[in-house]
């Protein structure tokens, strides 16, 4: 079993670096065609949809889950959207990610 997300193109490699298969919708609409085809096709465990794409990815799948314990269904945050929550700008948010994970700062 795998974990995926349905993210916009801005943060699919970002999962992509991280091993996960992420899978990019440019709207919600294809974004919820995207999420019912990962489920039918019963190979995740675990999948995160893009928040600004479906803030509620259980309810667009609804359907496609009856009867279903897998896959989890979760919101992932994105990139904008964990910025514009900071309030600061991306570079600065990108130097805390860095710092947080490394233990050491890196000028970009």
């Amino acid at each position: 079993m795998k974990i995926a997300v349905v993210t916009d193109s801005e943060s699919a490699l970002g999962y992509k670096l991280a091993g996960l298969e992420a899978v990019v919708a440019n709207d919600s609409a294809e974004a919820a065609k995207i999420l019912a085809r990962l489920i039918e096709e019963g190979e995740c465990a675990v999948i995160a949809v893009n928040v600004e794409l479906l803030p509620d990815p259980y309810a667009a799948a609804k359907r496609e889950m009856r009867g279903r314990d897998l896959p989890v269904l979760l919101s992932a945050p994105s990139f904008r959207s964990a910025i514009a929550e900071d309030g600061k700008n991306a570079e600065e948010y990108m130097r805390r990610l860095i710092v947080e994970t490394m233990g050491y700062e890196i000028k970009i």
